[in-house]
């Protein structure tokens, strides 16, 4: 065998063995962000304007929903590229600080309801898949006007984020954990309010938040393993249900803001992995009224 059929030969292997590796689920960090972003993250739930038939055409997270809150109004940013109403003149990295600690790159501070208390722990590997996707998207030019709160918005939520490592997908409980925590917020929507915000110490998962939006105001549901309150007395079909379909085991519907069109696109083993953890959680009763 000649050295050229030998180098040929190799490099024929080389391809093939790449080209394997790449179906059996390499991730270019785009491929992971649309992934994430049209299922378990989310984020077009709340910035994609919506009309009564669902997402409005061709304005894929342009922003503009108003979402009342206790004394305060916040309009859900255009995170387009656009660069005179979007994000197209950020950095990679003033979108990052966005995402997990709030701040613009003017130095202002984001305030409620963007799931700080989640994002900011978000792998330093997905929020720049996220990126990568919003990136991608079309720029939608669409001005939306600034939040109002009657309070002082803190100066941060927290030290600034140097690096948060990449979840190990192999460990389900603890991937289960991130996916529903740093990915999809879901413990902060469906954990109350204590004295000094979210009761995570005491209450994780026990439902009782009041979630006020156009469709009224939804109380989160106690997605703790209690028997009664929670979810304990359901199959892991019916959780899967609930969170993929909106539909509880008695057949009635979960309400907006659960963002059942986007989980619908996750994948099997992501949801076993959320059931991993919900089964996980110290089952606890409802929060008083």
């Amino acid at each position: 065998m000649s050295p050229a059929f030998r180098r040929a030969a190799f490099v024929a292997v080389s391809c093939i063995v790449a080209l394997s590796a790449l179906r059996a689920g390499a991730e270019t960090p785009l491929e992971r962000g649309t992934y994430l972003m049209r299922s378990i993250v989310a984020c077009g739930n709340c910035h994609t304007p919506q009309g009564p038939d669902g997402p409005l055409p061709a304005m894929e997270l342009a922003g503009g929903l108003p979402i009342p809150g206790p004394g305060f109004t916040a309009y859900v940013p255009n995170i387009t590229p656009d660069l005179e109403t979007g994000i197209g003149g950020w950095t990679d990295e003033e979108i990052i600080a966005a995402i997990r600690e709030g701040k613009r790159p003017d130095g202002t501070t984001i305030g409620p309801p963007m799931p700080f208390s989640q994002y900011r722990d978000m792998s330093d590997g997905d929020v720049r898949a996220v990126v990568a996707y919003l990136r991608n998207v079309p720029a939608v030019k669409n001005a939306v006007p600034a939040s109002e709160y009657p309070f002082p918005l803190p100066p941060s939520y927290g030290p600034s984020v140097v690096s948060v490592p990449d979840p190990d997908r192999s460990d389900r409980l603890a991937y289960g954990a991130y996916l529903a925590g740093p990915a999809g917020h879901c413990i902060e929507c469906h954990t109350p309010f204590g004295a000094a915000g979210f009761d995570y110490a005491n209450r994780l998962g026990a439902g009782g938040l009041e979630i006020p939006g156009p469709w009224g105001v939804s109380v989160s549901a106690n997605i703790t393993p209690d028997p009664e309150d929670g979810i304990g007395g359901w199959s892991d079909r019916q959780i899967k249900d609930a969170i993929t379909k909106g539909v509880r085991p008695d057949g009635s519907h979960l309400m907006p803001p659960m963002a059942v069109a986007y989980y619908a696109n996750m994948s099997e083993a992501d949801l076993d992995a959320v059931v991993a953890y919900l089964r996980s959680l110290k089952p606890l009763p409802d929060s008083a009224p």
